[in-house]
């Protein structure tokens, strides 16, 4: 299931590399069985490749250090950027593997002195997978031990609020940027969230965007129960309940495209935090207290990704879609020096 829904996801950016390659005089040839990987051809006989949302782009280091969430706290910060705070640990399994303390019972007093509510991830993980705001010791040592089911690293970190923004830079250039907003459904006065729900999932279908809603999801029951809410209420006309703490689209989330309005010193900021952390094309995500259109004051870096998936914002609408293509255009062509 896990590599089918990943080679659908894939097919997007397969897709749009195969027609935009001839613009430039390449050619894009995907390995067949499972067309997850592929390679495009210039004419002066030059090869590059991709696999899934990796491009033949960044630096092989740089990428990797990307996809360890602590390695690349670790380096941001000591570079000046404002990280969140927060400390790795892990499973039982690799504790015994390095000779660690650090396990879910070490995790959990780390929670504790730090206070509730704290956020839990997966050090290596993407697409919000396994993200959970955790209130209680309950929540806590659940939320770590479905982590620790795929994953043998954990973070454990303070929530910060604000508004949640990716952006995406390719070398100098500020390619999109978009407010994240969470899995959300909205009120009508007569729907349950159930309702809704599938409502907003069957919208998704129709829309052709492949984003898959887990209903059993317990950080959803989890983030209902918080609001003394559940599946079976019936909101207000009008109002908005969010049924997770992520913005990922991949897991339902909305965006707003604010790419227009993003203020200079922020474009500066995500240009400049790319290069530094050696990548050319980069997914830079933000937490704003405030909006990105204005001069900024307070903020962190969440994360950055050396491989930012558009798959599920090409789907939003056709500026977004206009968007991507700009960017896999000037990717060929990046990718022929």
């Amino acid at each position: 299931m896990g590599i089918m829904k990943k080679k659908s996801e894939h097919l997007v950016l397969a897709k749009i590399l195969e027609r935009l390659a001839p613009k430039i005089g390449a050619r894009v040839t995907l390995e067949p069985e499972w067309e997850i990987a592929g390679q495009i051809r210039y004419k002066d006989g030059r090869n590059r490749y991709f696999r899934y949302n990796t491009l033949d782009l960044n630096p092989v280091g740089a990428a990797d250090i990307s996809k360890d969430k602590d390695y690349a706290n670790f380096f941001m910060r000591r570079l000046g950027y404002p990280t969140i705070p927060g400390k790795t640990f892990f499973s039982q399994e690799w504790c015994r593997a390095i000779g660690s303390r650090r396990n879910i019972k070490a995790a959990l007093s780390y929670a504790k002195r730090t206070s509730f509510p704290v956020i839990v991830k997966p050090n290596s993980g993407s697409q919000g997978v396994g993200v959970a705001l955790v209130h209680n010791e309950h929540e806590f040592v659940r939320a770590m031990k479905l982590i620790f089911k795929n994953d043998k690293v954990a973070l454990v970190q303070k929530p910060v609020r604000g508004k949640d923004y990716r952006v995406v830079v390719l070398d100098k250039t500020i390619i999109s940027a978009y407010e994240r907003i969470p899995l959300n459904v909205v009120g009508d006065g007569r729907s349950t969230i159930r309702k809704l729900l599938v409502e907003k999932a069957r919208d998704f279908r129709a829309s052709g965007r492949d984003t898959s809603i887990n209903m059993k999801d317990p950080r959803i029951a989890s983030k209902l129960r918080h609001q003394t809410l559940n599946m079976g209420s019936i909101p207000r006309r009008g109002e908005r309940i969010f049924l997770l703490d992520n913005a990922n689209l991949s897991t339902g989330g909305d965006s707003v495209d604010v790419t227009s309005v993003m203020h200079p010193d922020f474009k500066k900021i995500a240009i400049k935090l790319t290069r530094d952390m050696g990548l050319r094309l980069c997914g830079v995500d933000m937490m704003i207290q405030g909006v990105i259109s204005e001069r900024p004051r307070k903020y962190w870096v969440l994360e950055i990704n050396a491989a930012p998936g558009l798959d599920h914002y090409v789907k939003t609408g056709k500026t977004q879609e206009k968007i991507v293509e700009k960017l896999y255009l000037k990717v060929l062509k990046s990718l022929r020096h």
